[in-house]
């Protein structure tokens, strides 16, 4: 990531103006294909309008790497187009990453529209109405879930985990369903446990708020599986069609005492390949 903002600075300090060369604004549709037009040793810039949770890009040519709501792109070898998925809140956004041409040519920053102010109007509260935070909020101060090894939804239901936040004994994870089976999935309420006495080849401290990958996961170690109570569970859709994806929201309420790092695993009805499931290390 360093390499990438030196990259970026560079280019400010020494690049004079250049009329081809553009920055695009450009409203966000799931329904809709973007194409990125990129040069060699020169960046590309996704400015979304809330946080990114995670990107998928379909070849190692081009160099991929976001923080909070930005992408930045790279392509390190000519002749290549590939797809690049990105993730929000919102849902899931599709662009298609050209070959990368002459620099005058390029797109140096897709930026979404800032959307108008909201006019709040004033209500008056009862007196019983607790005084509390509302959803959006709650979510502002969720932590992103990270993943350190993409996994594939090719042919199979993936869970990507995107947000989590802990709170008053309750741990809220935002979670996003992708099917990518030729079958409908209903995945149903989730199940979700914690794994007891967890081990892992390096230290789960440094993993928290991580999904682990199927691969991952296999070298993880425990000691029997503790039950958790689910406070609350919400999906935007109970039946998610084929190439569809649909988000949702669990609360957890967390065990009484915690020594050590926590696992937990978030399992939904099985799919046509099996278990659908996501560990998350807090």
């Amino acid at each position: 990531m360093r390499k990438l903002w030196i990259s970026c600075i560079a280019v400010a300090a020494v690049g004079g103006p250049s009329w081809g060369q553009r920055v695009e604004v450009e409203k966000q549709d799931r329904g809709k294909i973007i194409h990125v037009q990129t040069a060699l040793h020169h960046l590309t810039v996704l400015e979304m309008s809330e946080p990114v949770s995670t990107v998928a890009v379909g070849s190692p040519v081009f160099k991929v790497e976001w923080r909070e709501n930005k992408v930045f792109i790279e392509p390190t070898e000519p002749d290549v187009s590939t797809n690049l998925f990105v993730w929000t809140r919102a849902g899931r956004f599709n662009y298609e990453l050209d070959p990368a041409g002459a620099v005058p040519k390029m797109v140096f920053a897709i930026d979404e529209p800032i959307p108008d102010p909201v006019k709040v109007t004033a209500v008056a509260r009862r007196v019983s109405e607790p005084d509390g935070p509302s959803a959006e909020e709650v979510l502002m101060e969720a932590n992103p879930v990270r993943l350190r090894s993409w996994i594939s939804g090719k042919g199979r239901v993936v869970i990507y985990l995107t947000n989590s936040l802990e709170r008053d004994g309750e741990i809220l994870v935002w979670y996003t369903i992708q099917n990518g089976t030729e079958k409908a999935y209903v995945p149903g309420s989730p199940q979700v446990v914690a794994l007891g006495a967890p081990k892992y080849h390096e230290s789960l401290y440094v993993l928290g708020n991580y999904q682990l990958s199927p691969s991952e996961t296999r070298g993880l170690k425990w000691r029997g599986e503790v039950p958790l109570e689910i406070a609350k569970n919400e999906m935007r859709a109970s039946r998610i069609e084929p190439g569809q994806d649909a988000t949702g929201l669990v609360v957890i309420k967390l065990p009484a005492t915690q020594n050590g790092p926590t696992v937990l695993r978030l399992i939904f009805l099985a799919g046509s390949k099996g278990p659908i499931s996501a560990t998350l290390v807090l």
